[in-house]
C-alpha cells in the first residue's frame, strides 16, 4: 500500500503544501484558516501535527494528529467527585498522560482526515496507523513515551469498514453519541419548528422564550470579542471546568483568533443582560452543517433565564433560517439536546497502550475511565 502512497508530517502551517486547502474544501475544520486557530490558540497541553498524503508527488489526502500532555492539565473536570473518579485521575496522571490523537479531540465528528479521490479503507487504515507509528517514534527521539494512541471518531460504517484491516486488533470503544438534528428541507422559518412541537414542548419552548425576556441577545464583531475577551474566557472556563471529563483547556485568545482567521464563518453570539455579558454560545458554518461549538454561561443567570435552553432554540433557529441541513450539537447534555429534536448517532473511536501489557487489559480498563451516564431520549415532535 505505501508503495502507492506516502505521507509527510508537519509541526507548522508554514510548511504545509499550497493546494492543501484544494484537498480539505469540504471540510473546514482540516482548512488552513481554522488550523491556524489551532496553531495560535492552542490549548496549553497540546500540540498539533499535520499529515500530507501523496500519491507520487501529488498531494491527495490531508489529517490532522494532536498530542496531549495531560500532566498540564489544571483539571480532568470537576463535577463528579467519588472513588471511580480519583482513582480515574491517579490512572490517567500514571499510566496515560502522554496521548496522541489522530483526528481533532476539541470537536465531535468525523473530521480527522480529507481525500480528494476515492482511497479504499485498506490504505486509509495502513495510513493512520504508520503516521501514528512515525510520530510516536518522533517523541520517542524527544524522551517521551506516548502512552495512548486514539483514533477518534467515525461513523459506524466508516469504523466496520476499518475492522477488516489494520484496526481488527484495536480496541474500539463506543462513547456518548453525538447529537445531531437533521432539519427537515420544508421548514422554512422558526415558526414551523414550533408548529411541529407535540404540546408538551411547545409548551416548553414558550417558558424558556418567556423566562428570556429582559435578555439582550446579539453577535459580537471581532473588535466586540477583544474587549470581552476576558469575561468570555471566564464563561467558559466555568462551563468546561464543570464538565463531568476534560483533556484540555482552551487558551484565552482562542476565540478572538477564531473570528480573526474564520471571519464571517465564525459565529460568536452575547447574551447580556442589564448591560454585563452572562453568556454566549458560538457557531461554525461548515459547508451545508452547521457546527456548534464551545459556550459558557453565569451560574445564577443560566437557571434564572433558562439560558442553556434557550441558547439551543436559538442554534436551532440560525439553522432553518440560514438553510443549513443539519446542525452538530456535539456529546454533552443529551437530554437536553433531544427534548430540542436532536437525535443520537453512535460513534466509535478506537485506542491502543503502547505498553502490551497494560494493552490486552484495554477492554477491561476502558469502561471503568468512562463516566457512567444514563439519559432518556426526548421525541418533542407530533
Amino acid at each position: 500500500m505505501l508503495d502507492s502512497y506516502s505521507f509527510q508530517i508537519y509541526a507548522s502551517i508554514s510548511e504545509l503544501p499550497k493546494t492543501w486547502d484544494v484537498v480539505a474544501m469540504d471540510n473546514i475544520f482540516l482548512q488552513t484558516h481554522y488550523l491556524e486557530v489551532l496553531e495560535n490558540s492552542a490549548p496549553t497541553n497540546m500540540q498539533c501535527f499535520y499529515i500530507g498524503i501523496f500519491e507520487a508527488s501529488k498531494l491527495i489526502g490531508v489529517a490532522l494528529a494532536q498530542y496531549l500532555d495531560l500532566n498540564k492539565l489544571e483539571s480532568f473536570g470537576e463535577r463528579d467527585r467519588c472513588m471511580k473518579t480519583y482513582v480515574r485521575n491517579f490512572i490517567f496522571k500514571n499510566f496515560a498522560s502522554h496521548v496522541l490523537f489522530l483526528g481533532n479531540n476539541m470537536i465531535t465528528g468525523q473530521n480527522g482526515y480529507a481525500f480528494s479521490k476515492t482511497i479504499d479503507f485498506k490504505c486509509i487504515s495502513d495510513l493512520l496507523l504508520n503516521c501514528a507509528q512515525t510520530i510516536t517514534t518522533y517523541f520517542k527521539q524527544q524522551q517521551i513515551k506516548i502512552h495512548i494512541v486514539s483514533f477518534k471518531d467515525f461513523y459506524q460504517h466508516c469504523s466496520n469498514e476499518l475492522k477488516q484491516y489494520g484496526f481488527e486488533t484495536i480496541y474500539e470503544f463506543k462513547t456518548q453519541p453525538n447529537m445531531i438534528f437533521e432539519l427537515p428541507e420544508k421548514w422554512q422559518s422558526n415558526d414551523d419548528y414550533i408548529g411541529a412541537f407535540s404540546k408538551k414542548y411547545r409548551d416548553q419552548y414558550k417558558r424558556a422564550h418567556k423566562k428570556a425576556d429582559g435578555l439582550d441577545i446579539k453577535e459580537l464583531s471581532f473588535n466586540e470579542i477583544m474587549v470581552l475577551e476576558e469575561r468570555i474566557y471566564e464563561l467558559y472556563h466555568f462551563v468546561a471546568k464543570n464538565a463531568p471529563f476534560n483533556t484540555f483547556f482552551l487558551a484565552q485568545n482562542h476565540f478572538s483568533e477564531f473570528k480573526l482567521h474564520c471571519g464571517e464563518r465564525f459565529k460568536l453570539v452575547g447574551y447580556f443582560h442589564e448591560g454585563k455579558l452572562v453568556g454566549f454560545h458560538s457557531l461554525l458554518l461548515n459547508g451545508d452543517t452547521l457546527e456548534t461549538y464551545f459556550l459558557g454561561y453565569d451560574e445564577q443567570i443560566q437557571k434564572e433565564k433558562m439560558l442553556y435552553l434557550n441558547m439551543l432554540y436559538n442554534m436551532t433557529q440560525f439553522g432553518i433560517e440560514n438553510r443549513f441541513k443539519k446542525i452538530i450539537f456535539g456529546r454533552t447534555a443529551l437530554e437536553i439536546k433531544s427534548s430540542i429534536g436532536a437525535e443520537p448517532i453512535m460513534m466509535s473511536g478506537f485506542i491502543y497502550h503502547t505498553n502490551k501489557w497494560i494493552n490486552r487489559l484495554m477492554p477491561k480498563l476502558f469502561p471503568q475511565l468512562e463516566p457512567s451516564l444514563t439519559w432518556q431520549q426526548r421525541h418533542p415532535f407530533k
